[in-house]
């Protein structure tokens, strides 16, 4: 049996988050906060003991669809996944909230692994310990969700080797536009609050280039500046001949730092500001002790066709490895009302 309670005390929380395997950014105490303020998602931060010992935590995001109410734990919930017993139990009690609060949908999308690697087909690139929880995840009901809200797959750069190591694990070419980025005349300096409005304008440009769309930038201004000002957060401006030209945003919880944001502005981008960026990063991550670099977000299909196979690329040549979690799935205590809101749901986004 597990024993299981509210914890309301933001320093408490993250200290115990912490301390668990997979904590994340995203069930951070800042990010529930954030995103009660942003989508209206009011969050239920619960604890589980066992023999008095503390083995998961969930922060639960709970908020209204229209008429409906629906459930999500974003990058979560934290525990040993090895652990399939424990993981049962948790579900349990998830799912017992999704009933008591009578939600449409309970979503969780744990940074659980399924494969290494561009393929998960071979038997060897497979996780055990993914494969067992899906497995669970199937046994109880749960389906693999159409909705998969965050990255499903990403390249993690292990930063416990030496400096010099990592850096010669890049690419060739990757080195090279480093070098050049530094040859052309590109510095790279921290950023700070009195920056925020230069980091949107850079990203506001990356969105028109790309064909993006972006939120109005009280919405950046308030994730970015309250995650600095909790010390979760660190942005880089890339400049030449004093104008910006370039940007990320680093978030980072626990033992990982996580490539959020990048931007560039349409001028300079042959004198490879990105790269300059990437690298200062990966150092001030590695000098902070992380442990990984996380470069959050690969393709869902590795080939051509995914629109993120540029960024792919891009990513690819700092040699992280190419790792493929089991993705979002959805506990549905009102399967018909779930199909409905599916079926509409899917004709309203190919609408639009």
């Amino acid at each position: 049996m597990l024993g299981i309670r509210e914890i309301d005390c933001k320093r408490r929380w993250n200290a115990s988050l912490r301390a668990l395997p997979g904590a994340h950014i995203l069930q951070s105490w800042e990010w529930g906060e954030f995103k009660r303020a942003t989508g209206g998602w009011t969050p239920l931060r619960l604890a589980f003991w066992r023999g008095g010992e503390l083995v998961a935590m969930a922060s639960l995001g709970t908020r209204k669809l229209g008429p409906f109410k629906v459930m999500y734990v974003s990058k979560g919930p934290a525990l040993d996944y090895r652990d399939l017993d424990l993981a049962a139990a948790v579900l349990s009690e998830l799912e017992q909230q999704a009933r008591k609060l009578g939600v449409m949908w309970l979503k969780i999308d744990p940074d659980v692994i399924l494969a290494r690697g561009l393929s998960a087909s071979p038997p060897e690139r497979r996780d055990a310990t993914g494969s067992a929880f899906m497995a669970l995840l199937q046994r109880r009901g749960w389906r693999f969700s159409d909705a998969q809200v965050q990255f499903r797959n990403t390249l993690a750069i292990d930063l416990r080797p030496e400096l010099a190591d990592i850096l010669a694990g890049f690419s060739g070419n990757t080195r090279r536009k480093i070098r050049t980025a530094a040859k052309k005349g590109v510095s790279v300096r921290p950023a700070g609050e009195a920056d925020l409005p230069q980091l949107y304008q850079l990203y506001q440009a990356t969105g028109e280039r790309n064909d993006f769309l972006i939120r109005p930038f009280e919405y950046y201004q308030r994730a970015w500046r309250e995650f600095m000002r909790a010390g979760l957060a660190q942005a880089f401006i890339a400049e030449y001949d004093r104008r910006a030209i370039a940007q990320v945003i680093l978030f980072h919880f626990g033992r990982r730092c996580w490539y959020f944001y990048g931007a560039s502005a349409n001028e300079e981008r042959r004198r490879m500001p990105n790269y300059a960026l990437q690298w200062a990063a990966i150092q001030w991550a590695k000098a902070r002790g992380f442990a990984v670099y996380d470069m959050w977000g690969a393709p869902d299909v590795f080939d051509e066709t995914d629109p993120l196979w540029g960024v792919y690329q891009f990513k690819r040549g700092f040699r992280g490895e190419t790792i493929q979690h089991i993705g979002a799935w959805d506990f549905v205590p009102q399967p018909l009302l779930y199909s409905a809101y599916t079926m509409v749901s899917k004709r309203l986004l190919k609408l639009l």
